[in-house]
């Protein structure tokens, strides 16, 4: 298992330990627990815990940094606006991928829309230049997914 991997499973597990689905904690404090550098707690944080995953993050200076997650309570029609919203003008396959598990994780997809999304909006079957090819998987992507049925 990686580091990353190590630290997201640690804060989530402490969410899942905490009565109101809320944790703060020191970015060097736990740094230094996983013996790593802060800016990879940051990684963690900025990759794992974004809105599109269920997830509210505060970050405060000064005292060593504290950081607070949340963990929100979504509906399929947050989750649906968050990720529509999320994709923006461009998202790169790796992104795509990302929220197709996220969807897939909160029962909103199922198997076979998942494994069409990803062959959709893969590499191998966008053969444009790098400028624009995340551009139009962007639109690709937010077109399959507010012409999809959600209710599965």
């Amino acid at each position: 298992m990686r580091m990353s991997d190590i630290i997201e499973q640690f804060i989530k597990d402490m969410l899942e330990q905490s009565e109101h689905d809320e944790v703060e904690f020191q970015r060097n404090e736990l740094a230094h627990k996983f013996n790593c550098v802060p800016s990879q707690i940051n990684y963690v944080i900025s990759t794992r815990f974004k809105p599109t995953q269920g997830y509210y993050v505060e970050s405060r200076r000064g005292g060593g940094g504290s950081i607070i997650i949340k963990k929100r309570l979504l509906n399929a029609d947050d989750i649906f606006l968050d990720f529509t919203e999320n994709i923006g003008d461009s998202i790169s396959q790796m992104d795509a991928e990302i929220m197709i598990s996220n969807l897939l994780s909160y029962n909103l997809l199922d198997e076979e829309q998942s494994r069409l999304l990803r062959v959709a909006t893969s590499d191998n079957v966008l053969k444009l230049e790098n400028n624009i090819k995340d551009q139009v998987r962007a639109r690709l992507f937010k077109n399959m997914l507010i012409n999809m049925d959600w209710r599965v």
